[in-house]
């Protein structure tokens, strides 16, 4: 994002990334993946209902991004995956289809990870990111993405993680998807 003369432009530097209390924190957090990924009010009432049921799982972990106000301006959570979860089963016959099921069984899966686009660009989704499956268990991680070249994805891409079945279809989303998977821990610079 391009800012100009005497507009303010976020500086990293006044962003901390902690442990985020996501159930405390769902509406913030719901307002940064509204503007990031430009969900509508229905959208939002629907995830709420997800992330907090997700937030009570109990391999579940969120970190936030907050500026020196205590803004949150980026998050992202991911717990152990589960087979018998919705995401599982919807992607399950895509990756059976490209041979690469058993991603599914012993990953950490990064749920949700957005930045408000104010703040993008500035290493702060990469650090989420990289603490939360430092933290993990599992000896890999998964995640979804829109199914395009993105920055997003350039990211996932330098971290390690590898497409592992594209052109999935999620019920209601509008645009397909790509499963990406990545061994543990992710790369570093």
């Amino acid at each position: 994002m391009q800012h100009s003369p005497g507009e303010y432009a976020p500086d990293p530097r006044d962003v901390s990334i902690e442990p985020l209390d996501l159930a405390a924190r769902v509406d913030d957090a719901l307002a940064v993946q509204a503007i990031a990924f430009g969900l509508t009010d229905d959208e939002i009432s629907v995830r709420r209902h997800i992330v907090l049921r997700h937030a009570a799982a109990p391999s579940a972990r969120a970190l936030g991004a907050t500026t020196e106000e205590g803004r949150l301006v980026g998050f992202g959570y991911g717990m152990s995956n589960d087979r018998t979860q919705w995401w599982s089963t919807v992607v399950h016959p895509y990756l059976r289809q490209e041979g690469n099921d058993v991603w599914l069984s012993e990953s950490f899966v990064i749920t949700e990870l957005h930045v408000h686009p104010a703040f993008q660009n500035r290493g702060i989704g990469r650090e989420l990111i990289t603490r939360l499956t430092d933290g993990a268990a599992e000896p890999r991680s998964l995640l979804s993405a829109i199914d395009t070249e993105s920055p997003a994805r350039a990211l996932y891409r330098s971290l390690g993680y590898r497409d592992l079945a594209r052109r999935v279809r999620f019920p209601s989303a509008t645009s397909p998807y790509v499963v990406m998977g990545a061994w543990l821990p992710l790369y570093r610079r």
